[in-house]
């Protein structure tokens, strides 16, 4: 338990604290336990206060895009398939009906087009056009089982993946995006398919996917096991 001076001071260093981790410097062993404070004081008050499923982030006009989204990824070089066309989204865990979804699959389920902020850890912010699936439709199809309370999605990049919780990945915002600015998918932002949400920090969107696996039990992530925050919603 953190006082309510310790609190402002871990709020003041925090932001900090995640902009140099972001840029591949944690802060080591100084700045982790105050980190660790401040994100589970985040990941409450994001989590329990202030989201709601009803809430919408808004959307912008085409003519606003942003010229340039910056990319990201913590392979030495960028990701790339060796054959694209074999890759398959696995989708398993707590479903009736495990499945391996092509791209041509997804394209042919519903879907979602919208024009949104991005927000990175990092403080900047751009505007993109992004196409998809809704996640909520891919749980229906593979008809997620109750005891669901949590999503895993694991990337080829390196090993890096994100744990979600149920409503986040429910919500009509989150989608699986294979195209982005009326075009498909490019490597550098996660070819052939990522998760995208205006709902959530950039870091929380797995680029890359390999696969997506319905959990009871709450998954961890690559930054989030470094001290980050779980929740990460703005």
């Amino acid at each position: 338990m953190i006082d309510r001076r310790s609190f402002f001071k871990l709020a003041a260093g925090a932001g900090g604290a995640s902009l140099v981790a972001a840029c591949g410097w944690d802060g080591g062993n100084a700045v982790r336990p105050l980190l660790l404070d401040v994100s589970r004081l985040n990941d409450w008050v994001g989590e329990k206060v202030l989201f709601s499923t009803r809430r919408l982030a808004p959307e912008y006009d085409i003519s606003q895009r942003t010229a340039r989204l910056p990319s990201y990824f913590i392979s030495p070089t960028m990701p790339e398939l060796k054959d694209p066309a074999k890759w398959q989204l696995r989708v398993d865990g707590l479903v009736r009906k495990p499945q391996s979804l092509s791209l041509d699959d997804l394209r042919a389920m519903p879907r979602t087009t919208y024009t949104v902020k991005h927000h990175c850890v990092e403080g900047w912010s751009a505007i993109a056009t992004w196409h998809g699936v809704p996640v909520a439709a891919v749980a229906e199809r593979c008809e997620m089982l109750p005891l669901a309370r949590y999503i895993r999605f694991d990337s080829f990049d390196a090993g890096y993946s994100n744990g979600w919780d149920l409503a986040s990945a429910m919500h009509p915002q989150t989608i699986l995006a294979y195209g982005m600015n009326d075009n498909p998918l490019p490597a550098s932002h996660g070819a052939p398919l990522r998760l995208y949400s205006p709902t959530k920090l950039g870091y929380k969107m797995t680029k890359y996917l390999l696969s997506m696996t319905f959990m009871a039990e709450r998954p961890g992530g690559y930054w989030e096991d470094q001290g980050y925050p779980w929740f990460a919603g703005v």
